[in-house]
C-alpha cells in the first residue's frame, strides 16, 4: 500500500500546475436535488438518530418559545386589570412568570441538545466521508486519478466536504426551526387575533417578495465574484511559482496589469454582491418596523373600540419580530441548501467511480527475483482506445542486465515503465518477472518488487528521516547514513538544524538538486531487487552527476534495474540499450554496436555530442 500511495503522489505532483481547478463555484445548482437528499440519507443511515433527535429538539424548542408572547399577553392584561381596579393579582402574575421561565430554560437546553446532536451528525458523517473518499482514491485505477485535476480531486475532499458538513450542521437545522417558527407564528397570530394577524402578514409578504428580487438579482454576482477570485488566485500562484521567469523576462508590467485587471472586476462583483445581499437586512428591518407600527396602530385602535385587550399587541409585537426573521433564515438557507446539494453530488460521484479489480487470491509475494528475468510478450496498449502507444512490444530483460529505455518524446519510454510497474494494465498481451505474470500478482507485490528515482522529486511535510525511509519499515541509522553517503546529501542534512530530524516543508531551503539526491537515497535505502530509474540525473550539475552515476553503479550491481534516459552519456555502460520510436524497438544493443550500425541512435548521439568531443 506504500507504493500505491507513492504512484498516487507522483500523480498529484503533475497535476498541480495551471491554478486552482475544479472548485465548485457559489450558488452551483444540483443535476437532481432529489437524488442528493436521497443520497445523504442512505449514506448516513446509521447515523440518522441524531438526525431525528436533531429536528425533534428544533421543534420542541421553536414550540416552547412560542408560547412566550401568548403568556407575556396574560401578563400584561394582569398587570393592567389590576392597574384599574386595584387589585393587582400578584399570585397570578408570579405563577406565569415561573411558568415562563421554567419554558425559556428548557427551551435553552433543548436547543443546545439540537446544537450538540446536529453537530455530532455532521462532524461523524464529514469524517467518514474523508476517510473514505482517501480509501476511494487508493481504490479507482491510476488513468482516473492521472485524467483528472489535483485541484478536482482537492475540491471534493475539502471545499465539497466543508461546504456540506456547514449546511448539515447549521442550515438545516435554521431551516427547520425557521420553517416552524414561521408556520407557528402565523397560527399563533390567528388564534389570537385576526384582524392584526393579516396586517402583519401583508407586511410580512411585502418584504419576502422584496427579498427574493435581491436575491435573485445579487446572485450572478455571487457566481462571477467566485470565477474572478478564482482566476485571481490562479494569476498569482502562477505568477509567484514562476517569478523567475517573469522577472527574467521582464513581465513584472504585464503580470501587474493583468492582476489589476481581474482584481478591478472581482472589486465590482464583490461590491455588487455584497451591496444587494446587504439590503436585505435592512428592508426586513424596516418592514418589521412597518409590522410594529400597524400592530400598535391598529391595535391601539381595536383597544379603544374594546375589541382586544393591551396584552395583545404586546404579544403581536413579539410575534411580528419572530416572523419576520424567519424568511430571512428560509431565502438563504435554500440558496445553501442548493450549493450543499452540489457539492454531495459531485462527492457521491466519485464513490460511484469504478474501481479496480479485487486482487483476492493472486499472489503477495514472490521469491529470487535478484535471478529472474523481465519478460514483454506481445504487449501492445494506448492511453485513449484505437490509439496505441505500444505496438506489439516483445522482449526479454535478463536478470541483472542494465537496461536502458531510450528515444524521443513520446516513443512510449515512460508508458513501458508505467505497464511494468502495474500503473496500467495492458490493452493485451503479457509481461512476467520470473515466469510468473504480473497480473497474476497484487499491485502491492509488483509494487513492492522496485524502487524508483523519478524526475519529479516527491518529498512530503516531515523530517528528513521520514522522507528517507518513506515505504519502507525498521530502516537503522546505519543503513540510512549509509545511503545518503552514498549520494553525497549526508554532509549537508547535517549542516541542517536538527540533522535527520530537520522537518521539511515548502520554506525549507532546498536546491532541486539536493531534492533528487534525497529521492535517490530512499531508493537505495528500500533496496528492492529491480530498479527504475526515470531521468534521475537530469536536474543535477555534471559534479553532482558523477556522484549520483557511481551510487548508481553500486546500487545496480546485482539487480536488473531500468534507466529512461535522454542523457545518453549516463547510459554509456548499460548492456542492453532499446531504442524506441513511435511505440516500437527501432534498435537494440549496447553502445558501441549502436554507435556502429550509424543508424536512430546514432543520429540521438549524434545531436547530443559534437563529433571527437571528450565524454
Amino acid at each position: 500500500m506504500a507504493k500505491d500511495s507513492y504512484s498516487l503522489g507522483q500523480v498529484e505532483m503533475k497535476t498541480t500546475g495551471g491554478g486552482p481547478r475544479g472548485g465548485m463555484r457559489a450558488a452551483e445548482k444540483p443535476q437532481s436535488f432529489r437524488n442528493s437528499v436521497k443520497m445523504i440519507l442512505k449514506y448516513s443511515r446509521s447515523l440518522l438518530p441524531l438526525v431525528i433527535i436533531g429536528i425533534g429538539c428544533a421543534v420542541l424548542s421553536v414550540v416552547l418559545t412560542l408560547f412566550g408572547p401568548n403568556m407575556l399577553k396574560d401578563i400584561t392584561n394582569m398587570i393592567q386589570a389590576g392597574m384599574k381596579t386595584g387589585d393587582m393579582d400578584l399570585d397570578g402574575i408570579v405563577h406565569i412568570t415561573v411558568i415562563l421561565l421554567i419554558l425559556y430554560v428548557i427551551s435553552g437546553f433543548v436547543a443546545y441538545a439540537e446544537t450538540y446532536a446536529m453537530t455530532t451528525y455532521s462532524s461523524r458523517m464529514t469524517q467518514r466521508m474523508r476517510n473514505d473518499i482517501s480509501a476511494k482514491l487508493n481504490r479507482i485505477p491510476l488513468s482516473r486519478v492521472d485524467s483528472s485535476s489535483f485541484g478536482d480531486l482537492l475540491s471534493r475532499v475539502t471545499n465539497d466536504v466543508d461546504t456540506l458538513n456547514m449546511a448539515l450542521d447549521r442550515t438545516v437545522a435554521e431551516m427547520i426551526s425557521a420553517a416552524i417558527t414561521f408556520i407557528g407564528c402565523m397560527i399563533m397570530m390567528l388564534i389570537t387575533n385576526l384582524k392584526l394577524a393579516l396586517a402583519a402578514i401583508f407586511f410580512a409578504v411585502i418584504g419576502f417578495a422584496g427579498m427574493r428580487y435581491i436575491i435573485r438579482v445579487s446572485q450572478p454576482y455571487f457566481v462571477k465574484r467566485s470565477v474572478f477570485l478564482g482566476q485571481l488566485n490562479g494569476h498569482i500562484e502562477e505568477m509567484y511559482a514562476g517569478h523567475v521567469i517573469v522577472r527574467g523576462y521582464n513581465g513584472e508590467e504585464a503580470s501587474e496589469e493583468e492582476f489589476n485587471r481581474i482584481n478591478e472586476l472581482l472589486y465590482e462583483t464583490n461590491w455588487k454582491s455584497q451591496f444587494l445581499s446587504g439590503l436585505m437586512m435592512p428592508i426586513m428591518e424596516f418592514i418589521s418596523n412597518l409590522g410594529y407600527v400597524a400592530v400598535c396602530v391598529y391595535g391601539a385602535y381595536l383597544v379603544g373600540k374594546g375589541e382586544i385587550a393591551f396584552g395583545v399587541i404586546v404579544a403581536f409585537i413579539i410575534y411580528v419580530k419572530l416572523f419576520t426573521q424567519p424568511l430571512t433564515q428560509l431565502a438563504e438557507g435554500t440558496t445553501n441548501i442548493q450549493t450543499a446539494a452540489a457539492a454531495a453530488e459531485r462527492i457521491f460521484q466519485l464513490f460511484e467511480e469504478p474501481e479496480m479489480e479485487d486482487e483476492t487470491g493472486k499472489i503477495e509475494s514472490v521469491d529470487n527475483i535478484e535471478q529472474a528475468a523481465v519478460d514483454f510478450e506481445h504487449v501492445s496498449f494506448g492511453y485513449v482506445p484505437g490509439k496505441p502507444v505500444i505496438h506489439d512490444f516483445t522482449f526479454t530483460v535478463y536478470p541483472g542486465h542494465k537496461v536502458a529505455i531510450v528515444g524521443p518524446t513520446g516513443a512510449g519510454k515512460t508508458t513501458l515503465v508505467n505497464l511494468l510497474m502495474r500503473f496500467y494494465e495492458t490493452d493485451s498481451g503479457s509481461i512476467s518477472i520470473g515466469g510468473t505474470k504480473i497480473s497474476d500478482m497484487t499491485r502491492e507485490c509488483v509494487h513492492s518488487l522496485f524502487c524508483m528515482v523519478l524526475q519529479d522529486t516527491w518529498l512530503f511535510r516531515g523530517t528528513v528521516r521520514e522522507n528517507l525511509t518513506f515505504g519502507k519499515e525498521h530502516v537503522s541509522d546505519e543503513e540510512m547514513i549509509n545511503a545518503c553517503k552514498s549520494v553525497g546529501i549526508h554532509r549537508y542534512i547535517m549542516s541542517l538544524p536538527k540533522g535527520y530530524d530537520t522537518e521539511l516543508n515548502d520554506d525549507s531551503n532546498m536546491s532541486v538538486g539536493q531534492r533528487q539526491l534525497m529521492t535517490i537515497a530512499r531508493a537505495m535505502i528500500t533496496d528492492a531487487p529491480l530498479l527504475i530509474l526515470d531521468e534521475a540525473t537530469s536536474s543535477v550539475d555534471t559534479r553532482t552527476e558523477q556522484i549520483v552515476q557511481d551510487a548508481m553503479n553500486k546500487l545496480t550491481e546485482g539487480r536488473t534495474s531500468f534507466t529512461i534516459a535522454h542523457r545518453l552519456s549516463t547510459i554509456r555502460d548499460a548492456d542492453i540499450i532499446l531504442v524506441m520510436k513511435d511505440g516500437d524497438i527501432v534498435e537494440t544493443g549496447n553502445h558501441e554496436e549502436l554507435l556502429a550500425q550509424n543508424g536512430f541512435y546514432a543520429g540521438l548521439w549524434n545531436s547530443q555530442f559534437t563529433e571527437g568531443a571528450a565524454i
